[in-house]
């Protein structure tokens, strides 16, 4: 065990901390300038540290994905994307259910923030499954699932703080989180055979009446799906623009972000005539609130880092998890069971920063692929967004659905269950997150 230091006294210091509720970015800054001034560094130190943890050009691209999603939320795309859905898949077995599920997945390819997702389509996805006979509680835990799957599906903030830390391409981390993404959706979709009600689905798509007006009710099924998908053609042509650009070699990974926002703003000022001089000084005051959050704590973690950098825990913690085992699945499923346990008491950022100084090391010592290390992290940490005490979208989905976080947890379990199953398959498969790479490369 490492010797109680400035650095152990601070990783202490954090967690008490975080027990009375100090909030995290504080808890962070607060137990790194404690460590610091046990160590006899100055606050001009800090400060430094400080600006040069945000000061990297590709943090850029947190804010600018932030703003693309409100935008496309307040501009209405959300709201032409779901139509199009029920129209086109809200037939099948589970109706609503597939719909939410289809949305989430698709929405996760335009925001690239579990809780933002949350907040732009779950009244929309709750109200309206609850509409086609789902419980509440499923419909809240739906959307919990669903969106978590935005840190996973590229645009992903999660893997671009991911490749920022661990300096891995950040479009390697893309391409790669395709498939997997993919894979976990349908995971959420075997679930619904078991809590769908009798008769979801039946005939082509339910009405949601009060929520999502239908223009088309009564016309011929072909006809709706026409319209629909013409109504929404700009906003489902959103991550082709993104991915195909940055693919393309058209734009980085960073550059496509401010493209997300710029086309957000043309789609809904131009195009649909949704955003008014009101709704674009909203959505961009939640923008810039939301990318505060995110961005002070990167600054702070990042003198956090810099405390364990300096005490040399990362070989000791490394070390440490290394002498568990020789059997390197008994590490992985150890590092795994650290994140997700994490994960069920600090947000992802936070995960990532304390934690990925500490087991990168041994990605490396191992071999393993850095790539397929990043996905099976983001999609532990999209795990930790559903998970009580502190998963942040179940706070959120509670908000929106006006329920409990108890009855949102509750009815959040199968999906959890699920994504567990899901989390196993990715990582004892790494070609399911490089078969794309590979076949670009």
């Amino acid at each position: 065990m490492p010797e109680m230091g400035p650095g152990t006294q601070m990783i202490g210091l954090f967690f008490l901390l975080l027990a009375i509720r100090v909030p995290v970015a504080f808890s962070l800054g607060l137990s790194a300038l404690y460590a610091m001034w046990r160590m006899g560094f100055g606050l001009d130190l800090a400060g430094d540290l400080i600006t040069a943890g945000v000061a990297r050009y590709s943090l850029l691209a947190i804010p600018f994905f932030i703003l693309a999603g409100a935008l496309m939320g307040s501009t209405g795309i959300a709201e032409r994307m779901i139509r199009f859905f029920r129209v086109l898949v809200g037939g099948l077995p589970g109706g609503m259910g597939v719909v939410g599920t289809v949305v989430c997945l698709f929405w996760g390819a335009v925001s690239g923030s579990g809780p933002a997702s949350v907040a732009a389509i779950g009244p929309m996805i709750i109200k309206g499954m609850e509409e086609n006979g789902y419980s509440r509680a499923h419909a809240a835990g739906l959307v919990c699932a669903g969106a978590a799957l935005s840190i996973v599906i590229p645009p992903s903030i999660g893997l671009v703080l991911f490749g920022v830390i661990a300096e891995v391409s950040i479009s390697q981390l893309f391409l790669a989180a395709i498939l997997p993404g993919l894979f976990m959706g349908l995971t959420m979709l075997a679930v619904l055979p078991f809590i769908a009600p009798k008769g979801a689905g039946a005939g082509a798509g339910p009405a949601l009446a009060g929520m999502i007006p239908d223009p088309y009710a009564g016309l011929p099924y072909g006809t709706r799906l026409w319209r629909s998908f013409r109504d929404s053609f700009w906003g489902l042509m959103t991550p082709l623009v993104i991915l195909g650009g940055i693919y393309s070699g058209i734009f980085t990974p960073t550059e496509a972000a401010l493209v997300a926002t710029v086309y957000a703003l043309l789609v809904g000022g131009l195009v649909y005539r949704s955003l008014s001089l009101r709704a674009l000084y909203d959505t961009l005051a939640d923008a810039a609130g939301s990318s505060a959050t995110v961005m002070l704590i990167v600054a702070y973690a990042g003198l956090f880092g810099w405390v364990i950098t300096v005490e040399d825990l990362v070989s000791t913690y490394s070390g440490g998890l290394l002498g568990i085992s020789e059997n390197p699945w008994v590490i992985l499923l150890v590092i795994m069971l650290i994140l997700l346990i994490a994960g069920m008491f600090m947000d992802a950022i936070t995960v990532m920063f304390i934690t990925l100084p500490i087991v990168l090391p041994v990605m490396h010592e191992l071999g393993w692929d850095p790539v397929w290390f990043g996905v099976v992290v983001m999609i532990n940490l999209a795990i930790g967004l559903i998970t009580p005490p502190v998963g942040v979208n179940l706070f959120v989905a509670a908000n929106v659905a006006h329920l409990s976080i108890e009855r949102v947890a509750r009815g959040a379990v199968p999906f959890l269950i699920a994504a567990l199953v899901g989390l196993a398959v990715v990582a004892a498969l790494p070609g399911l997150s490089l078969w794309l790479v590979h076949w670009l490369r």
